[in-house]
């Protein structure tokens, strides 16, 4: 929620630049945190499991890759440029269309390869993850 939050912000067009570079920066920190907490504490597992494999590379891995190479392009461009919005709004399809694999296509499958206390460590050592490098990548951009 807090990724659909900020991609929707993101493509509203009242903002300023000064606004748009926290509301980029924001959600490229909250993709950042998100990416590695669950590669390492979700997917690393699961690709110890041989149904695990396929799932794992192409729905994760792969798509975390992605969208960290659009916003890199996303920051080259300036905000007052005409090509700046339709590509943020690309951007938030493509966050959108993760989140919807993750939820409705991979967590759906993961889940019958998981045991119900696998699936709580996971989540407690993600969250911890989460936290640690959320604060970890703010302090950094503010460096």
């Amino acid at each position: 929620e807090i990724q659909r939050d900020l991609y929707s912000k993101l493509i509203i067009t009242k903002w300023s630049s000064e606004e748009i570079n926290q509301l980029l920066t924001s959600l490229k920190i909250e993709l950042a945190a998100h990416a590695a907490s669950e590669e390492r504490h979700f997917l690393a597992p699961l690709l110890m499991l041989d149904a695990g494999l396929n799932i794992s590379r192409h729905a994760m891995i792969a798509e975390h890759h992605e969208l960290d190479e659009f916003i890199e392009e996303l920051e080259k461009i300036d905000y007052n440029s005409s090509a700046w919005l339709p590509k943020a709004k690309e951007l938030a399809e493509l966050v959108e269309h993760h989140l919807h694999e993750e939820e409705h296509g991979f967590f759906q499958q993961s889940g019958k390869l998981l045991t119900e206390r696998e699936k709580v460590d996971f989540a407690k050592e993600y969250l911890a993850e989460y936290d640690r490098l959320k604060q970890k990548f703010t302090a950094e951009e503010a460096a």
